[in-house]
């Protein structure tokens, strides 16, 4: 029996509130995290995410309270990311109750930390966090035509994306996290060819993010190799129910938890 695709609601958290933007900028107020993410819960949501868009050192206790308050309440498979640099990062975060921890730039920084967190942690504690878009005129060019970014999408690293999702994955990373830069806030669909070319390269699950506009936009994720598929404004602002989620998944044939 084929496994469930997971619908995953992804919460950006900015000084203890939930914002959304399109490609990380002109970020809007969408509500009190843990507000939501207990509503998302009994709502039906698989898992949630968390991601500090801050990312900052002064922020870190301001997360570690809303994840410790979510952990409280809702009882769901938990992701937590953003400025996780370190094995006492992660070990801070899971004893707030975080079950899984995505790690990003500190991973481009010194691939080895990886290696360390999942020798240390276990592999299904640590997701990697792959920020990929289309390379631009100027720019190194990959073999893909992907490169791995950082600041929200708008610094690229010269890294090959599908390549740098092979290399976590190899590295004992338990999942991929890979954030579509080129479709993230768009509302225009997930990016289908990005997801078949990392699924192409990796066996660990792959997460789609960036794009989801309507529960439509779902299925053809799926389709392209996706494990599990993660949405935002359209929970946050009501275009779209987690049910509603679930039902276009599971019309198009894909089995999904009910």
């Amino acid at each position: 029996m084929a496994l469930a695709t997971r619908v995953i609601a992804c919460l950006d958290v900015d000084d203890g509130r939930v914002v959304k933007g399109v490609n990380f900028e002109g970020l809007s107020d969408a509500g009190d995290p843990v507000e939501l993410a207990r509503a998302y819960g009994e709502a039906g949501i698989d898992e949630l995410v968390f991601l500090d868009v801050t990312a900052s050192h002064q922020g870190r206790g301001t997360l570690i309270d809303v994840v410790e308050r979510t952990a409280s309440q809702v009882f769901i498979p938990l992701t937590v990311g953003g400025g996780v640099r370190s094995a006492t990062d992660v070990s801070a975060l899971l004893r707030a109750g975080a079950d899984k921890v995505s790690i990003n730039t500190a991973a481009i920084k010194n691939p080895e930390l990886v290696t360390e967190l999942a020798a240390r942690f276990g592999s299904q504690c640590i997701v990697a966090s792959v920020d990929a878009r289309r390379t631009r005129k100027g720019e190194e060019p990959t073999e893909s035509g992907w490169t791995v970014t950082t600041h929200g999408g708008r610094t690229a690293t010269g890294l090959d994306a599908i390549a740098w999702a092979a290399e976590v994955a190899e590295r004992g990373a338990g999942e991929i996290l890979l954030n579509s830069m080129d479709a993230d806030g768009t509302k225009a669909g997930f990016d289908a060819p990005l997801i078949a070319a990392v699924r192409k390269k990796v066996a660990v699950p792959v997460i789609a993010s960036g794009g989801a506009g309507s529960p439509a936009d779902l299925p053809p994720a799926v389709e392209a190799g996706a494990d599990a598929v993660l949405c935002a404004s359209i929970l946050h602002f009501g275009e779209a129910s987690v049910a509603e989620l679930k039902d276009a998944l599971a019309g198009a044939g894909v089995e999904v938890r009910r």
